[in-house]
């Protein structure tokens, strides 16, 4: 991948590499082709986390985000053939919440296609989402490749119908992260049947790449970065030849691989959330070769947030990290090694360690 050229002015592509400027966590993503033609971009958005105060009032860090991210996203050149907004459009959930982000989102040029989010559906298990946005999983296929789009962030019935005893109390238990009252996110037999489906119809040499908001992975379960039945999602990509699994949720940079499947995250423009290392007692299954991002300012509203390049050839991913306060991140896929790695922080004894603020 080539250097990226840090001027909001300049937006260029030169050898299958895309480069713009910028501090948001904006990803761009190319799928390559030994036919060049056959060549496609996308964009990707997430977890903006409008949040409603009073009247026609919002969080202004969070709304600001997702209004830069928009306005950058639109001056891209080549343009993407899509965007994709990757979940927790909102807060807890409201119509204001949601129709606020909803008109931010529509001054964006092209198609834009939807990942729900925890924060999107648990007031009205998306009831209202579906209205504005369409279907909570669905499935596309472009240009040879087929796309999923999952709810990942559904979890056990007794929870979610049983236990509160208003739909504001579930949103905002589920909205907590670390909170004892919350539940294990999960997919659900009812979309895991729809998926073994869909896939059935997908020739095995397809490359399929998977849109959830929760990882598919079960790496921490105190925050929720955990999705329940992620082996049965993992089992039925496995017979595919190359698998992308692409995610919002954690606001951070994660990386990670599993069989066929490469899993990467992608950031989000309302805030950074670091791993506390006073958490180190608790149970973790943090991916090997996940680095916490550096924090410079724990002050300042972007602080640790970031954009990323996503390059995805043969099937595999490379992600290009600009972080707006940090030194920038490049994760690589090794094909020797047959998994990512952080080309600048593998050596441990390299890393930079985190600062750390609570």
């Amino acid at each position: 991948m080539n250097v990226i050229n840090n001027s909001r002015r300049n937006f260029i592509k030169t050898a299958g590499a895309l480069a713009i400027g910028g501090t948001l966590p904006i990803s761009l993503v190319e799928l390559a082709f030994a036919d060049s033609s056959q060549n496609f971009s996308f964009a990707y958005i997430s977890d903006a986390h409008i949040q409603h105060i009073k009247d026609n009032r919002f969080v202004r860090n969070w709304d600001r985000g997702l209004i830069r991210a928009v306005a950058e996203t639109n001056l891209l050149l080549p343009k993407p053939d899509f965007v994709m907004f990757g979940g927790d459009l909102a807060q807890l959930g409201s119509k204001a919440e949601l129709d606020h982000g909803a008109q931010i989102l529509s001054a964006l040029h092209g198609d834009v296609r939807y990942v729900m989010g925890e924060h999107d559906y648990y007031l009205d298990l998306g009831e209202y989402w579906e209205k504005l946005f369409g279907p909570q999983y669905y499935s596309f296929d472009h240009k040879g490749v087929h796309f999923v789009v999952l709810n990942s962030i559904r979890t056990y019935d007794d929870w979610t119908f049983k236990r509160w005893p208003t739909a504001e109390q579930r949103m905002l238990e589920m909205a907590g992260l670390d909170n004892p009252n919350s539940s294990p996110f999960m997919v659900g037999e009812e979309q895991r049947l729809w998926l073994e489906k869909d896939l059935d119809k997908v020739d095995k040499n397809t490359p399929v790449v998977v849109f959830s908001h929760s990882p598919l992975q079960k790496i921490y379960k105190g925050w929720n970065f955990w999705t329940e039945d992620a082996d049965q999602i993992q089992a039925l990509l496995k017979p595919f030849k190359k698998v992308s699994v692409i995610y919002g949720h954690v606001h951070q940079i994660q990386y990670n691989q599993i069989g066929n499947i490469s899993f990467n995250s992608v950031m989000a423009t309302a805030w950074p959330w670091p791993y506390p290392q006073s958490y180190a007692q608790a149970e973790q299954y943090l991916p090997k070769l996940t680095v916490p991002m550096n924090r410079a300012d724990p002050f300042f509203e972007r602080d640790a947030t970031g954009w990323q390049f996503i390059n995805i050839a043969n099937g595999n991913a490379d992600l290009n990290f600009t972080l707006s306060d940090n030194t920038g991140r490049i994760v690589r896929y090794n094909d020797k090694q047959k998994r990512p790695e952080d080309t600048l922080y593998q050596d441990e004894q390299t890393r930079i360690i985190p600062q750390t603020h609570y």
